[in-house]
Formats: C-alpha cells, sequence, structure tokens
C-alpha cells in the first residue's frame, strides 16, 4: 500500500503500478534513504522509488516522464559524484531489486540490476566460479559493470564488460527489451562501457569461469623502495602471463590488524597480487615479487570473494570522497618521480592512488568492440582523496587535483567513467574517443529525449 507522502501527484501517478516504498522529504526514512556512499555528495530528490521488480522499474520511468521531472537511477549508490541522486527529482532505486541465479551447467550468472558485487561471489563461489568485477564488495554490480570494470581479475578475464552476455533494459518510453548478440546487438554493445545512458538495466547475464580458488594478497614495501618497486612493476606486468593480476598503489598501511604494529600508518608502495592459475604454478610466478624482498608478504590462497572484500572494513560507506583517474600507455621517469612526490604527501591515511593494469585478456579485446576503447595494454590509474572527517575534504581534494595536474601531461588521454567526477561533456567525449559518435546514434534510436542525462551523458545524435 502506498504511503501518503510530499508530492502526492507523482506518487498517484506511480499509483498501483508501483509497490516499492515511495519515499518523500517528509518521510521517517528519507535521510537515511537518500544517502550514498560518497559523504561530499548531499542530494535531496524530490522522491525516491524502491523498486522490487521490472514492473516498478517500468511504473517509475513513466511517472517521472509524465511529470515531466527529471530521474536518476541508483543501484549501489558508489558513484564518485553522486550520478545515482539528485536535487528535486525522482531516483528509481534499485537497492531492495536484488538477487542472483546461476546456471553453472551453462556458467552463466543472472543478476538483477540492484545487486552488489559481494552478493554475486557469494552465489558463484560454491560452484567453483568467478566473474571479474571490482575491489570493494559492497560495489553496485550495475553501476561498475555499465562503466567497464576493472579489478581483481582483468588480465585473466578481461573487463566486466568483456563477461557481459545479455541484459534487460526498460527504456525511457518505459517499455522493455533484452539485449543480447542477437537481439538489439548495438545495445548491448553500448552497455559495455556506455554507462547508465540507454535505460535502466534490471537484468545482467555474465559468462563465468572456473576458478575455484586464487592465490592472492598484498605485498608491501617502504616508500623509500617506491621509485624502483613502481619502475619494476610497469614493465613486470605487461608480460607476466595472463593468470597473474596486479594492481599496485601507493598507501596508508591502516592502523589494525592483520597488519603488523610497526607497519602501521607507514606509507608504503604495495602491489594486491591474485594469482587465478593452478594453485601449484603460484610461487614460480610469483618468485620475481619475493626477490624483491617486500617487508610484508600477504600472498595466501582464498576464495575470490575474499579477495575482493578485503577493503570493506577500511572503507565503509560514508567518508569523504574525491576522485581523479586518466588512462596511462607509459610511465616514464618522470612520471614516476611525480608518483613518488605526492605519494609522500598522503594527507590523510585513506588516501591512495592505483595503477590498474589493463593487459593480459582485457588488451585483447578490440577498441570498436566495446563501448569503451582503451585497449592498449596501459593502465587506468585512480587517484583517490579519502577521510571520514568533513573538515578534511578541501585539505583530501586539493591533493588529488595536484596530483593528478603533475601526472595529466604523461596521460594517454581518454578516462574511466567509473573514477572520475563531473568534468563536463568534452571529458565524456575524450573518454569514449573514436566510438562516441556510434554511441550518440545508439543514445538517439533508445533515448532521443535523453531521459537518461543524470549520468555521464553522451548526448544523443
Amino acid at each position: 500500500m502506498t504511503e501518503v507522502l510530499s508530492d502526492t501527484t507523482l506518487i498517484e501517478t506511480l499509483g498501483a503500478g508501483h509497490r516499492g516504498r515511495l519515499i518523500g522529504a517528509d518521510h521517517a526514512d528519507y535521510d537515511s534513504a537518500r544517502q550514498l556512499f560518497n559523504a561530499m555528495i548531499d542530494k535531496r530528490p524530490r522522491l525516491i522509488a524502491r523498486c522490487h521488480d521490472v514492473a516498478d522499474v517500468i511504473a517509475a520511468v513513466k511517472a517521472g516522464r509524465e511529470a515531466g521531472i527529471d530521474l536518476a537511477v541508483r543501484g549501489g549508490g558508489h558513484n564518485g559524484p553522486g550520478l545515482g541522486s539528485l536535487d528535486d527529482g525522482l531516483v528509481i532505486d534499485l537497492t531492495e531489486f536484488r538477487g542472483v541465479i546461476v546456471d553453472p551447467e551453462q556458467r552463466v550468472a543472472h543478476v538483477l540490476g540492484g545487486t552488489l558485487l559481494g552478493e554475486v561471489d557469494h552465489a558463484i563461489q560454491p560452484f567453483g566460479l568467478a566473474a571479474p568485477f571490482g575491489i570493494i564488495s559492497t560495489t553496485g554490480v550495475g553501476g561498475l559493470t555499465l562503466g567497464g570494470g576493472v579489478g581483481n581479475l582483468t588480465r585473466t578475464l578481461g573487463l566486466t564488460i568483456d563477461n557481459l552476455v545479455e541484459a534487460d533494459v526498460v527504456l525511457a518510453d518505459g517499455s522493455f527489451v533484452t539485449a543480447n548478440e542477437t537481439k538489439n546487438d548495438d545495445l548491448l554493445w553500448a552497455l559495455r562501457g556506455g554507462g547508465g545512458n540507454f535505460g535502466v538495466v534490471t537484468r545482467f547475464a555474465f559468462r563465468l569461469s572456473p576458478i575455484p580458488t586464487v592465490v592472492a594478497g598484498p605485498t608491501l614495501w617502504s616508500l623509500d623502495r617506491g621509485a624502483e618497486i613502481l619502475s619494476w612493476y610497469r614493465d613486470f606486468i605487461r608480460d607476466a602471463p595472463d593468470e597473474l593480476n596486479g594492481w599496485l598503489g601507493f598507501l596508508t598501511v591502516p592502523p589494525a590488524p592483520p597488519f603488523p604494529e610497526h607497519l602501521q600508518l607507514q606509507k608504503v608502495a604495495g602491489v594486491l597480487w591474485c594469482w587465478a592459475g593452478d594453485p601449484a604454478d603460484a610461487d614460480e610466478a610469483l618468485a620475481p615479487v619475493r626477490a624483491l624482498e617486500p617487508e610484508l608478504d600477504g600472498i595466501q590462497p582464498m576464495p575470490v570473494g575474499a579477495l575482493n572484500a578485503a577493503f570493506d572494513p577500511i572503507y565503509p560507506a560514508g567518508d569523504q570522497w574525491y576522485w581523479r583517474s586518466d588512462l596511462v600507455t607509459e610511465i616514464p621517469d618522470e612520471a614516476v618521480a611525480a608518483n613518488l612526490e605526492f605519494a609522500q604527501a598522503l594527507p590523510t591515511w585513506k588516501c591512495t592512488s592505483h595503477l590498474y593494469p589493463i593487459s593480459g585478456a582485457a588488451a585483447r579485446v578490440g577498441s570498436a568492440d566495446t563501448a569503451w576503447p582503451a585497449r592498449d595494454g596501459g593502465w587506468v590509474q585512480v587517484i583517490v582523496g579519502v577521510d571520514p572527517d568533513p573538515a578534511n575534504r578541501e585539505l583530501v581534494t586539493d591533493w588529488a587535483v595536484s596530483f593528478w595536474e603533475a601526472l595529466h601531461p604523461y596521460a594517454a588521454g581518454g578516462g574511466y567513467v567509473n573514477m572520475i567526477m563531473e568534468e563536463g561533456g568534452d571529458r565524456v567525449r575524450t573518454i569514449y574517443g573514436p566510438n562516441y559518435d556510434r554511441l550518440a546514434e545508439i543514445k538517439g534510436k533508445y533515448d532521443p529525449d535523453n531521459v537518461f542525462h543524470v549520468n555521464q551523458n553522451i548526448k544523443p545524435a
């Protein structure tokens, strides 16, 4: 039964077609329901429509259009600039529209639109199967996938979008379509990295791969060896076998177990490794790493889900976040020096920078095969200023912006929409590069009025 809330006209328009909760500004749950992962973003929607099924989504899209108000689509709520919400509009909230059905024979997982990464890992692990997702298990599948999906298995299995085989989508006119290789294949291509521009994805189908366990964990070196480690890593990882994944970070060691006390709150260079091949071959593959004598070697056998959840306690919802990102194809010595300069100046212990390799399997996909074109064997570099205290908002933001500006001259152009703030249409065009015009044409076909524009927006041709 729909509750009588502040915007009665919009609620009446939704009417009996929506069975989920409708949360307006006078609802007791309004402040908690509108909160996003990034506490730096504070938005006040007119109404939040909690969707339980596809019918709820259809009703919400149609009601929003009839009311002439802007729409935002929320999955996990992790989006850096808070594009899963908006001021004075309707949020189509998929928070309660979650679930996973695994077909172990076909090696496919059917995932509802609001599901979180950790929930997929939990569902597929008993079958000894895996799919490549991100590095924080509370991230929403929808947002991560539609932006590309880099993570701990990228070099072995490709990006998340490379394993997306089908999607159900509610379009801007409220109609429902399925996109796969035989139906609406242009839409499937656009969903593989084109962001939330084309509709509300209510179901994803992912190809799964047999990886029952991985040998994974961090290796850490003191920051005075940072230039040495980054210089070694840039050459080593490109030629490593596909089974070996590893992303490099400059970070402060968290002040808690399992990290030893003498390392806690020390600034370090680290690599999080993930060997996804035969566990018996892990020692040989990782021998060059151990030859560098890290101060901490935390590599051990574990399920993929455990690795993907390792950072959850460090980065809960509610911190202040500021993202900056670039694509990197080469890391010259000058860039190594700039990385070290800003690593030494990490302003709070949660601030960090990461280099995620787009090599191995991910680099063997053609640049025109998916909407996101960056397949040149480089890295996505992300710089994040993070702190729980709102008083440090400017401190972490200024550090991230200055770091990015120092490194940007060495970038390759382009970028990664999942790790930028609201940086304007030119930035979005640059990210999609040669694929932008095709995306704009597909946008014009499926959303000609740009109903879905609260995102990293691609304007319809």
